[in-house]
């Protein structure tokens, strides 16, 4: 799969991703620039993908990308997607994630977004 480079390093860029998809799932919404919101989409629904799947390697697969952080209840994000968000998407096939862009940053004029799991 094929990203925008975000004007970083392999490394720093996958960083980055990763952030951002875990924040999703223990957040529900967060706010970025357009550009990140995008690529975050493609890989929050990979892993609502993998979270369908429930099978042992795809708890793997999602566990060796999404960071090992709580929410505020106590649960790993890995368990939230597996336990709360996969299951509300069950009997829908792809388009989990919305972006709602929001206008412009105030520093340096970067288009902004919401993105959000689809109810």
């Amino acid at each position: 799969m094929a990203y925008s480079r975000l004007r970083r390093s392999s490394d720093q860029r996958r960083a980055l991703l990763r952030d951002l998809v875990t924040d999703l799932i223990i957040n529900g919404q967060i706010e970025t620039t357009v550009a990140k919101a995008k690529e975050l989409k493609k890989l929050a629904d990979k892993m609502v993908t993998l979270g369908k799947a429930n099978t042992l390697h795809a708890r793997r697969q999602a566990a060796s990308f999404i960071r090992f952080e709580k929410d505020e209840e106590g649960n790993y994000a890995i368990q939230k997607l597996f336990n709360e968000i996969a299951p509300k998407f069950a009997s829908r096939n792809g388009g989990y994630t919305r972006v709602i862009k929001t206008g412009f940053r105030r520093g340096d004029a970067a288009p902004m977004a919401i993105i959000s799991w689809v109810e």
